[in-house]
């Protein structure tokens, strides 16, 4: 949950995009961002580009275009270098050479010699390319300018019609109509019409409106045009976007976008890039763009007798399913134990026959296993039926419905087995249709069934959503997701409804689809929202497919899942716990013990056992069955899939992941030891005391490399396994030394990132191309931005060595004691739970299993209140607010402590979907307003978030108020207007205002300091509005076929 980047400052940086995101079916109008190529800066313009760079160089105010730059301004050779430099930075610029300099000493006569002869007028260049285009229409070599289109060359109204098409396919032209040819029927005519008046002046406007936007938001006087925004000017990404939102409320000027700010680093080659078209070029037809996300009404508000009649069933059914739970306790006791009654409770001192006693508990287990997979099946066709396109108001009684499907299919003991072959039989068994062959590798496996479609030999890999619904505006909207055979769906992707893949199509990881988008057959896609690429996704060569494989697979499954599973996993620890013989008697007929004082020392003191004591056996388990099955895998070896070794691989990336003590030692130095432990080569480490937050995840362990100095921050996922549909392979995941990872990064094997990298939030990090160091990558499909800039910079007493050693020693001591507490913490919800339980078996011998089913509900209550409880006596002791400070000051270490002992978003995920959730947020500290649906957005700084009325936020989204980068720690604050709609999977950084009615699509990143005016749609990685997205120029069928 947090960033950090090293204090490297002037690291060289590149503009360049990798594989910009210009979809290949719509070309990008002039203003809309995200420019294909940087446009030329004409020669009127290039003695003032050309003064303002030298200027910046030699320190003036202003440069003399007829001064000499030795004799009058005192420049020599190096400092003339810089500035020839610096113009070769200016990507669109000529470049510059000595001999240049030396040959025209003076900026008048440099910019004489540099400005092409073809560019004394832009009438001329549209003239022949009119001509060329018109000369193809025609099947002629060669078109005279002067020739008349209907009397010279004998055309008509459908030739010059097919004309004006192909002329709007000319992403270098200006559109053409056909009025425009009837008033000007000769190429000559037509070009002087479309051709800018006077291009430079317009473009020189332009960046001196923006320069004065610029030097408002940065509090400076004047801001030259040449002036690198972040070397230069020490500007962040923060800063940006304030300019960015500034900008936008100029209604003269175009609007400028987080990811044309880095393509585009200075005001001189901004302006240029979002030159505004004249008046006299028509305006381009609707782009697909706004056809990729839905115009949605607004929010369609429930009656007050629905919203409190949804929450009042919710109530029911969570009663019902905790009365369930507790006639399944009592039933497995009778069944397990059949000699159980007064006097006979305390089975290890009786001697029981432990076989027979596992015996039956596998028989209880398989009973619970195969009750809790069919339930959710009966109780979809039974009060579903079959989910079918259509949109459902929340909170209405059809939306109870919904719930009601969809948490108990989340509750399926099969929902929890990825990548098992009886994945695909249970989601078969609940109406989708999935073809053979089918490895579903996600854990998050759809709810609209129906809509499903899967075809043969497709691949879905870990992490991926494509659930077939999503909340947007007020309502439940369904549609269908369609993927073909043999397609692939990279880790960590996003399918929104009413989207579908061809055969043979692929999408990267970390990439999505807008609703609407179809990607034809055999194409490869990435992104977000998705665009072709030329990258292969496919690194596995497939096996023969013998399906015997499948079904021998899924029935060791079915069996080590009940002789080894979570079901008798609960059934030892419940048999461990009553073989205490003080635990036993509860079960007695006698007096209440929970009057006495010993009742409860022993329930703590069990409670104490457990946590330490299961502390201890997971560290040993982690550290040494792991290791001993790894020795099973050979790297970059291909393996047929539901094998021994398929078995050992799983086994490993199961058993070495242990979110809870991950937990424990993350976010502190403590953790490299205990990565260490578990298998992650580390090499020479650098102790930061944060090189790793506290969540994160890996297939392998021992094929995961993190170089010297770098830091990552949470929620990293190491992709050391590769996938085809029969086959697998586990390869080395490595990061280079001193990078920076944000968060949401999935790095996988092979990634072409090396030394001195920062890999910003959600980033999708690339696997084809140079091997990049020294920049930093930011978005998906990902360009580059700087390494780091001035303003993140350590303070200077800080990076003295041994100033450095005293505050990391009190940051290790502040966090032991933060672990301390961490250990207590769980000790004592653990204590109230037991004590509570013991307290049911006290009165089962009255009350029966309505007491062990009361001491569940208790239990659940107890799980909410007491963490908030405990998070609000943390807030009271440093109260959030907004910061700007280093990592090794107390506050950041406050920070850290207050995220550790904060209850987990995901911890609240059983009231998802319903009125209580926003309830409880609101008792963590968040401002949230009336009627607020959360289907599972997380706020990890409650304080700082502040939430309007009727917002719609969806499942995997999250509201993050806090960075660290470069070693400096911020949070800000965060604002969401009434009606706002996060969608699935999207992040919402740190200072951004999303004004009344905003939404924000689909795995979409809008960063820091964004504002989003009312009623606005923003998608993309980074976020900008008008997403640069496009459908695919088919429809969804003849896509797919």
């Amino acid at each position: 949950m947090k960033m950090r980047l090293d204090n490297l400052q002037g690291a060289p940086r590149s503009t360049s995009t990798i594989n910009p995101p210009i979809p290949e079916t719509t070309a990008a109008p002039a203003g809309n961002g995200s420019p294909a190529t940087p446009a030329k800066v004409t020669a009127v313009a290039l003695e003032r580009r050309l003064a303002d760079l030298l200027a910046s160089v030699v320190k003036k105010d202003d440069v003399p275009v007829d001064a000499n730059f030795f004799y009058e301004l005192g420049a020599d050779s190096l400092v003339m270098a810089q500035f020839c430099a610096r113009v070769r930075k200016q990507p669109d610029l000529p470049a510059v050479s000595i001999k240049d300099i030396y040959q025209n000493p003076t900026i008048s006569a440099l910019a004489a010699a540099l400005a092409p002869a073809e560019e004394a007028s832009a009438t001329v260049q549209v003239q022949e390319r009119l001509a060329e285009v018109l000369s193809g229409v025609l099947d002629m070599e060669h078109v005279p300018v002067d020739a008349d289109f209907f009397q010279d060359l004998g055309a008509d109204s459908l030739v010059m019609a097919k004309f004006c098409a192909r002329v709007r396919k000319q992403p270098d032209l200006p559109q053409v109509s056909i009025k425009d040819i009837y008033q000007n029927p000769t190429i000559s005519a037509l070009a002087a019409a479309l051709a800018p008046a006077e291009e430079a002046p317009a473009q020189v406007q332009v960046q001196d409106r923006l320069a004065e936007v610029l030097s408002g938001v940065l509090g400076v006087e004047q801001v030259a045009v040449g002036d690198d925004f972040f070397h230069d000017l020490g500007a962040d990404s923060l800063v940006m976007a304030k300019f960015c939102a500034r900008v936008r409320k100029q209604p003269d000027l175009p609007q400028v976008s987080m990811k044309e700010i880095y393509s585009n680093p200075n005001i001189s080659a901004l302006a240029a890039a979002l030159q505004v078209p004249s008046q006299q070029e028509r305006l381009p037809e609707s782009s697909p763009v706004a056809a990729s996300v839905p115009v949605v009404p607004a929010p369609m508000d429930a009656r007050t007798w629905e919203y409190v009649a949804c929450g009042a069933l919710q109530v029911l059914v969570y009663l019902g399913y905790c009365l369930l739970a507790g006639w399944l306790a009592v039933v497995g006791y009778l069944w397990i134990f059949p000699e159980a009654g007064p006097g006979n409770h305390d089975w290890l001192g009786h001697g029981m026959n432990l076989l027979e006693i596992y015996l039956r508990s596998i028989a209880f287990a398989g009973a619970t296993f195969v009750l809790l997979s069919i339930l959710p099946v009966a109780a979809k066709w039974m009060i579903i039926g079959r989910f079918r396109p259509q949109e459902i108001r929340i909170w209405s009684l059809s939306y109870f419905r919904f719930w009601l499907v969809k948490t108990l299919m989340r509750t399926s003991p099969l929902s929890l087995m990825a990548g098992s072959p009886l994945t695909t039989f249970y989601l078969r068994a609940m109406g989708a249709k999935v073809g053979r062959n089918v490895t579903i590798l996600t854990k998050r496996l759809p709810v609209c069934t129906d809509l499903l479609t899967i075809g043969e030999g497709t691949v879905i890999r870990k992490d991926v959503i494509a659930s077939g619904y999503r909340a947007h505006g007020g309502v439940i909207q369904l549609g269908a997701v369609t993927l073909g055979r043999d397609v692939v769906v990279g880790e960590g992707s996003i399918l929104d409804i009413n989207t579908a893949m061809g055969d043979g199509s692929q999408l990267g990881h970390r990439s999505s689809l807008y609703a609407g988008q179809a990607v034809p057959r055999d194409e490869r896609w990435h992104g977000t929202p998705g665009r072709r690429t030329d990258v292969d996704f496919r690194t596995v060569e497939a096996t023969p497919y013998r399906p015997w494989r499948r079904g021998w697979f899924a029935f060791t499954q079915f069996l080590s899942a009940l002789g080894l599973g979570r079901v008798m996993l609960t059934i030892a620890i419940a048999l461990a716990v009553l073989a205490f013989p003080r635990v036993a008697a509860l079960l007695e007929p006698q007096p209440l013990a929970f009057a006495d004082w010993s009742f409860y020392a022993h329930a703590v003191g069990l409670a104490g056992l457990t946590v330490f004591g299961g502390t201890v056996a997971a560290l040993v388990l982690v550290t040494t069955v792991p290791r001993l099955l790894n020795l099973a895998l050979k790297p970059d070896t291909v393996y047929p899939l539901f094998g021994l070794r398929d078995a050992a691989a799983r086994a490993v990336t199961r058993l070495s992941n242990n979110a809870m003590l991950g937990g424990l030692f993350g976010d502190s130095s403590y953790v490299v030891n205990y990565l260490r432990a578990i298998g992650y080569d580390l090499g020479q480490v650098q102790q930061t005391g944060s090189n790793m937050g506290t969540v994160f995840k890996h297939d392998n362990p021992f094929l995961s490399s993190i170089g010297t100095g770098t830091m990552i921050a949470d929620a990293v996922s190491f992709m050391n396994a590769d996938y085809s549909p029969t086959s697998f392979k586990v390869s080395r995941a490595a990061i280079g030394a001193h990078n920076f990872l944000g968060n949401g990064v999935f790095f996988p094997a092979g990634a072409r990132t090396g030394d001195n990298c920062l890999l910003a939030t959600m980033v999708a990090v690339p696997i084809d191309g140079p091997v990049r160091h020294d920049v930093g990558l930011l978005g998906s499909p990902p360009f580059e931005i700087p390494r780091s800039v001035l303003r993140d910079a350590l303070p200077e007493e800080l990076t003295h060595r041994a100033q450095f050693r005293r505050d990391l020693a009190a940051k290790n001591r502040h966090n032991l004691r933060t672990m301390a507490l961490v250990m207590l913490v769980r000790w004592l919800n653990l204590s109230l739970a037991m004590i509570i339980m013991f307290a049911a078996l006290d009165l089962s011998d009255q009350f029966g299993f309505l007491a062990v089913s009361a001491s569940f509900v208790v239990v659940l209550l107890i799980s909410l209140l007491v963490p908030s409880g405990i998070e609000h006596i943390v807030t009271r002791s440093g109260r959030l607010q907004p910061q700007l400070c280093s990592i090794y000051y107390p506050y950041f270490w406050w920070h850290e402590r207050y995220w550790k002992l904060q209850m987990p978003s995901r911890q609240l995920g059983i009231l998802d979907g319903t009125p209580f959730k926003p309830l409880v947020w609101r008792l963590l500290g968040v401002r949230i307003g009336s009627r607020v649906f959360d289907d599972g957005c997380a706020f990890p700084e409650r304080g700082l978030v502040t939430v309007g009325s009727r917002c719609t936020l969806n499942a995997g989204s999250a509201v993050q108020c806090h960075s660290q980068e470069d070693g400096m720690f911020k949070t800000g604050r965060t604002v969401l207007g009434d009606g706002v709609t996060l969608g699935v999977g999207c992040v919402v950084h740190y200072g951004v205002t999303a004004e009344d009615g905003a939404v924000v699509t689909t795995d979409s990143f809008v960063m820091k300091g964004t504002t989003l005016p009312r009623g606005t749609v923003w998608g993309g990685n980074p976020a900008e509005e008008a997403p640069a997205a496009a459908m695919s120029p088919l429809p969804l069928e003849r896509a797919l076929s």
